[in-house]
């Protein structure tokens, strides 16, 4: 593994963290509700996707072993170039049911170095 695909790795997996205890002992309606928590996980998102999308151009094998990237990437595309059309429901929906899983595979990579 490439040293910056470590590092990029990690500034992932801290996205990944990050966003989660943001929301941590919220449903969805409090998230709605909540222009600060969603600011706060969109800029978390934001960072995740740049950080992977930086490995996708550097380190194709590391790349390949992680779900959704494009997805992922899509997403921040769309919070940081298209923030007018964001919809918070898909936020809320990717927070609640793919960071967890997301992190973990992040954490597993970067102890494979």
């Amino acid at each position: 593994m490439r040293p910056t695909s470590r590092a990029h790795l990690w500034d992932a997996r801290q996205a990944c963290l990050a966003a989660l205890s943001f929301v941590e002992g919220l449903d969805a309606e409090a998230f709605h509700e909540s222009l600060l928590i969603q600011s706060a996980v969109e800029r978390q998102l934001e960072i995740l996707g740049e950080a992977l999308n930086r490995i996708r151009r550097t380190d194709p094998e590391i790349a390949d072993e992680l779900p959704d990237l494009d997805r992922i990437i899509g997403m921040r595309n769309i919070l940081a170039h298209e923030y007018g059309v964001v919809d918070h429901a898909i936020v809320w929906s990717v927070v609640d049911s793919r960071l967890l899983p997301l992190g973990e595979r992040l954490a597993d990579l970067l102890e494979l170095d």
